[in-house]
């Protein structure tokens, strides 16, 4: 099922390569001639075509016997940039269907970029990934790591993990306050396209990333104070959350960053603070986990 569900987007993107425009609207600015839009596909197919890999070690006899890292760190990248999703594109429908969506108007007013099926093809494709990448790395992980993550969260932290989980914890609160406020139509901190190109499937976006951020902060705290429940679900609870927060405010960071914008794009400073928060977020809480899990190893 994960491989299959590679099939659109690789599809899609290696047509785009070889000059296909199939799914591109008219004035869309994929369609300009430049370097960085065909990296960019590249990029994103090594990507996409990885989730192949990562099945094959998850599967394979071989695989157990792979350095951690290895498998630990693409496992990360592929948690952080698919949750989000997995979170907002069924959102995003569930406005559509009861009426609550763009309409049509709206969306004839937008820039041109894709095609609406693309959206539904490749987002849809992302899910199915998520979900058989996860039913292949949890029996992957109870088999190989379960002594790490089974049974109690045990004592506290040492220090200072506590107070760099109280730090995740604080910064979290302050992300997803910007976050949904940007989720119910604040504009302070958004510039003037920003402004003009919200909807209710930006609005989800947003908030989003704002649960993402407070799941990233919460789970650090859970994970450093101990206590009888558990590891395994605040574990959970902290991998997912830092992971979808690192990647997100990696790539959005990445996208204001890029290119020369109009007079109306210029990215605000608020914009560039609240994105730099949610990736020391993320680090933090990664850190947390990191610490908690060879806290486990050497016990």
């Amino acid at each position: 099922m994960a491989v299959a569900a590679t099939v659109p987007y690789l599809a899609l993107k290696t047509s785009w390569l070889a000059g296909s425009h199939i799914g591109i609207p008219a004035g869309s600015v994929l369609l300009e001639p430049g370097l960085l839009i065909t990296v960019a596909n590249a990029v994103t197919v090594l990507m996409d075509a990885s989730v192949i890999a990562l099945v094959l070690v998850l599967t394979r006899p071989w695989g157990v016997r792979l350095p951690p890292w290895l498998l630990i760190v693409p496992a990360f990248v592929a948690t952080g940039l698919l949750t989000p999703i997995v979170l907002a594109f069924p959102g995003q429908l569930l406005l559509a269907t009861l009426g609550l969506g763009p309409d049509a108007a709206e969306q004839a007013a937008k820039e041109p970029f894709l095609d609406p099926w693309v959206f539904q093809v490749v987002y849809s494709g992302f899910i199915v990934q998520a979900l058989a990448l996860t039913g292949l790395f949890v029996p992957y992980a109870r088999e190989r790591w379960g002594g790490r993550w089974q049974g109690p969260l045990g004592a506290r932290l040492p220090s200072p993990t506590g107070g760099v989980a109280g730090a995740a914890a604080a910064l979290a609160v302050v992300v997803s306050a910007a976050h949904f406020y940007w989720a119910f139509g604040g504009t302070v901190g958004h510039n003037a396209a920003q402004i003009a190109q919200y909807s209710s499937d930006t609005g989800v976006g947003s908030a989003v990333h704002g649960i993402c951020a407070l799941t990233a902060g919460a789970g650090a705290l859970l994970l450093a104070r101990g206590g009888d429940r558990r590891a395994g679900w605040p574990l959970a609870v902290a991998w997912t959350g830092a992971a979808s927060t690192l990647c997100w405010g990696m790539g959005m960071l990445a996208a204001f960053t890029g290119g020369e914008p109009g007079p109306d794009e210029r990215t605000t400073t608020a914009t560039y603070l609240i994105y730099a928060g949610q990736m020391i977020t993320a680090l933090l809480a990664t850190a947390v986990v990191g610490r908690f899990l060879a806290g486990r190893r050497a016990a």
